[in-house]
């Protein structure tokens, strides 16, 4: 029987090619997101096994009822989250830096805690935290994000040491600049300005990433890929004055 993995925030981008790859590999899916018309979309074009559940990892309701539908999983790809803005700390928007703190950490530690009973039962299971390098290094006007996803690392870094001795690895997979619609929502959908980010240089896709996260979960039971950091070529770090554009 096919192992089954979890894919959070799969509706487009990186959670969406992560679907892919991992169907490709064989595992059978059970992906969330909360615009379901897209996720049926993504489930359709991965076939086989794939079930596509609504799920909003900012409310707690939500992934309880989403963790009671999955049953049996061994693999969660944690990949809901994102940005808002990008203001200094000085005009910085307390609702955004609350959505992003509950997406990107509180929103992971839900779906964990309500999946980690039928990881560990797996006898093999395996927990990839989609952070980003954002979460190693900090750059003006992304404090509220950088923010976040260290708190991630942190949770990241906690459950595999509570997770110890158990059959369960932990996995953080952090890119640098990938080519989605990340962009798009940090910027409260400005296309011209979401497509600036991107001037210039041959970023990651979403593949790219998706191919670490299937890589990581397919090693040997023995193996535990603690963290992968992954970024363009161009990009040599966080921040605008790390990115190299060819004008």
């Amino acid at each position: 029987m096919a192992e089954t993995a979890v894919v959070t925030g799969a509706s487009s981008g990186i959670g969406a090619a992560t679907a892919v790859r991992l169907a490709a590999e064989g595992f059978g899916l059970v992906l969330g997101a909360r615009r379901v018309d897209r996720l049926a979309d993504v489930a359709a074009s991965c076939g086989g096994a794939t079930r596509a559940l609504a799920l909003d990892v900012t409310d707690t309701v939500s992934v309880e009822g989403f963790a009671a539908e999955v049953g049996a999983c061994s693999v969660l790809v944690n990949n809901a989250g994102g940005a808002l803005g990008l203001d200094p700390i000085a005009g910085a928007d307390e609702e955004q830096w609350r959505w992003m703190y509950d997406a990107n950490v509180l929103g992971v530690m839900r779906v964990t805690r309500a999946l980690l009973p039928a990881l560990v039962a797996s006898g093999d299971g395996r927990v990839v935290n989609v952070g980003s390098i954002a979460g190693l290094q900090v750059y003006e006007g992304g404090a509220g994000y950088t923010a976040a996803k260290h708190g991630l690392r942190a949770v990241t870094e906690t459950l595999r040491r509570e997770l110890l001795g158990q059959a369960v690895r932990v996995t953080e997979v952090d890119p640098g600049m990938v080519e989605t619609e990340f962009s798009l929502v940090r910027f409260g959908g400005d296309a011209e300005r979401a497509a600036k980010v991107y001037e210039g240089v041959t970023a990651l896709t979403a593949d790219d990433v998706a191919d670490c996260i299937a890589w990581a979960v397919t090693r040997p039971s023995h193996v535990n890929v603690d963290q992968i950091v992954v970024m363009p070529r161009d990009q040599a770090g966080a921040g605008a004055g790390l990115i190299h554009r060819r004008r």
